[in-house]
């Protein structure tokens, strides 16, 4: 059953979800393909990297990213995708700008193929896979090890995080989250 949105919100659905994670970034940017049946229950399908030249333009970068998330969505098919919504310290402007280009993408390429989207607080995310909202790395590593039933942790932490983005997105879906 597919979902669709409502004033920019997922509706809960009680049947199977696909959910793509992204963790945006315009160096690397972290994936992971999550499947939930009907019951909730959770299976990482598959999670990664994608590794953007870094000696490249950032408008050379963002459009592969755009083409690398098009072609994840066309591989795999999820009926939803996952993100964080936007969250800066003042000290880090600049970042902040940078990752929403990246994130601008990502939204572009999952609105062109008419998924639904949900941007995600990180703090929410971090709470629904560690019970902190201020979880560190490490924590979010050695939660989704553990609640995926992986044999090692995700590497880089860019992966770790993409997996608990699509795991947040995808309770939020069940209506755990």
């Amino acid at each position: 059953m597919k979902a669709t949105t409502h004033n920019g919100k997922w509706i809960s659905i009680d049947g199977p979800a696909r959910v793509l994670g992204i963790d945006p970034g315009t160096r690397m940017a972290g994936y992971a393909v999550v499947d939930f049946d009907r019951r909730g229950d959770s299976c990482v399908v598959d999670a990664g990297v994608l590794r953007l030249s870094e000696t490249k333009s950032i408008s050379w970068r963002l459009r592969q990213l755009f083409e690398d998330v098009e072609g994840l969505i066309s591989e795999h098919k999820p009926s939803h995708v996952a993100l964080e919504a936007v969250f800066s310290h003042a000290q880090f402007v600049t970042s902040a700008i940078t990752l929403a280009h990246a994130r601008g993408v990502v939204l572009l390429a999952a609105e062109i193929r008419g998924v639904p989207i949900a941007e995600l607080p990180p703090a929410e995310v971090k709470r629904a896979v560690t019970g902190n909202g201020r979880a560190t790395k490490l924590q979010i590593q050695r939660a989704v090890t553990s609640q995926c039933g992986l044999a090692t942790a995700p590497e880089p932490p860019d992966v770790a995080d993409a997996i608990a983005i699509a795991l947040c997105g995808g309770r939020r879906l069940r209506g755990i989250a």
